[in-house]
């Protein structure tokens, strides 16, 4: 008498948990690159504040499925970069201009201390860069190429901030930064880019020479004089001098 042996039951590949985390996984991959490109279009001004974004046509045009849309949408809100109405969709958000103001009050503290903590640690092979993006900078204004001039600003911050080394300073930094970019591209004029040059170089300066007390104040005065022009050029209020207000922040911040 012959027993029949069964044969085990197969699942469906695509049923196998396995599978399940690698679809996972690509889908939060795919997630991450769209908000990527979606994150460049809107700090390049290609998407400008107020823009409708839909999951169906962000999709077709980056070739993806709806899913990854949907969740660089949600990691884009979180960024401070959308804003998600109900029933309405998703729009990228548009700053107003007391919420910037504020943003740059709170940002020109946290350059002091990037300034003063630089000035102490920062050696000579790490400053040569620095040199470097404000060299760039400067060719930028000469040449009246506002889109360089933005790239290499933001490069030469960022590189200050990864000297610093503090993992969550960096996250906190950076979403205001990025929230700024919303609203500050009208700042960059040729004549605003010149002074924004001249201000990095005596960062740079004041870092190279390990003086802490110049460096954090440089930082400091480098991020309200843009506070400044932004006020000018969105707001119709009388402007305080600069003096007047800088002092009372750097007593409120050494209270």
């Amino acid at each position: 008498m012959s027993t029949e042996v069964s044969k085990p039951v197969l699942k469906n590949p695509v049923d196998s948990p396995i599978s399940a985390t690698i679809a996972q996984l690509q889908c939060n991959s795919l997630a991450g690159l769209v908000q990527n490109e979606l994150e460049r279009m809107i700090l390049a001004g290609e998407l400008p504040p107020g823009s409708k974004l839909t999951e169906l046509t962000i999709a077709t045009q980056l070739g993806v499925s709806r899913g990854p849309v949907r969740e660089a949408f949600r990691m884009l809100d979180e960024a401070g970069l959308v804003r998600t109405e109900k029933n309405r969709g998703v729009f990228v958000r548009a700053i107003e201009l007391d919420e910037a103001l504020e943003i740059f009050e709170l940002r020109a503290v946290m350059e002091m201390y990037i300034g003063r903590k630089l000035a102490e640690t920062t050696t000579a092979a790490q400053v040569k860069p620095l040199r470097a993006l404000v060299d760039a900078m400067d060719a930028a204004v000469k040449a009246g190429n506002a889109q360089d001039f933005h790239r290499h600003n933001l490069a030469f911050h960022d590189s200050l901030l990864q000297l610093v080394g503090n993992t969550k300073f960096e996250a906190n930094y950076r979403r205001l930064t990025k929230e700024l970019s919303l609203i500050r591209r009208k700042n960059l004029t040729v004549e605003s880019m010149t002074v924004y040059t001249r201000e990095h170089r005596q960062i740079v300066k004041a870092i190279a020479a390990h003086d802490t007390e110049a460096a954090g104040q440089a930082m400091f005065d480098h991020v309200m004089n843009s506070r400044e022009r932004t006020l000018q050029n969105f707001s119709e209020q009388p402007v305080q001098p600069v003096p007047a207000r800088k002092r009372a922040a750097r007593a409120a911040v050494e209270a």
